[in-house]
């Protein structure tokens, strides 16, 4: 008998689309979305869906001049703790990890601003976008750098549609784009939910009066004793801090 003999074995079709809709969220599979604006921009979205519905759900906003992609390598991790997770392209951003930021291609193609500021909206109708898909579930805002202090701002002005805000590296950096020079310092005075605001330790006095004013109690600054780099990608496991980053990251987070 040939022992290499190939066997083949035959699986009905329903059979296998029931095992891939069971296995595939198990392996932290993801899936991608697109969702539009009320200026008919598509967004597009990659979704880290492993847990039940009703799960913490993290949105993931990028820094500027990249994509979606910051977030290859933190999303599963999130994953891991327990939260559904969304990382998003906005319109004002570029590539990163090969990852092309596709709302910002599709902006540009219809002759639209794309700056930071542009952005806001995008950021709007993706906690929409989750409230609707996922309506039993938390939502936590989880900026890095401009979509940071983006964050703070979002959580400020819809108080009763998210429960937290994660913040790397956020400023009040929006007059030259005509907005007031304290805007974010004056919606952290306006917060309710809880904060974490982390950064490189060279960047500390770019959001302290931001912390300062954030009324809640449940908040949270965090700055190794030297080093880190500038976002959220300082979680990324190539920088040497990032264990401390994700010690304090997680403590946070096991509140929700």
């Amino acid at each position: 008998m040939n022992s290499n003999r190939n066997i083949r074995i035959w699986i009905p079709a329903f059979m296998l689309a029931g095992f891939l809709l069971i296995y595939l969220p198990l392996c932290g599979q993801t899936s991608t979305v697109q969702f539009p604006t009320a200026d008919k921009v598509m967004i597009t979205a990659d979704l880290y869906v492993n847990k039940p519905a009703t799960a913490p759900f993290i949105i993931l906003f990028h820094q500027a001049q990249y994509s979606r992609g910051e977030y290859l390598e933190t999303a599963p991790k999130l994953n891991e703790l327990g939260f559904n997770c969304m990382a998003v392209d906005l319109r004002s951003g570029d590539n990163v990890n090969g990852i092309e930021n596709k709302t910002h291609r599709f902006a540009d193609s219809l002759g639209l601003e794309t700056r930071y500021i542009d952005s806001y909206n995008d950021m709007r109708m993706a906690v929409s976008y989750v409230k609707k898909k996922y309506p039993g579930a938390k939502i936590i805002v989880f900026g890095s750098s401009y979509s940071a202090s983006l964050a703070i701002k979002l959580a400020a002005d819809y108080p009763n549609g998210i429960s937290g805000v994660v913040a790397f590296s956020p400023s009040d950096n929006f007059s030259k784009f005509g907005w007031n020079r304290e805007i974010i310092q004056m919606s952290a005075s306006r917060i309710k939910c809880p904060v974490f605001i982390a950064s490189a330790t060279n960047e500390k006095e770019q959001w302290e009066k931001i912390f300062d004013a954030i009324p809640v109690a449940a908040k949270t600054a965090f700055t190794p004793a030297s080093g880190g780099v500038h976002g959220s990608k300082t979680l990324w496991k190539a920088f040497p801090e990032s264990t401390q980053y994700w010690q304090a990251l997680k403590a946070f987070l096991a509140r929700f």
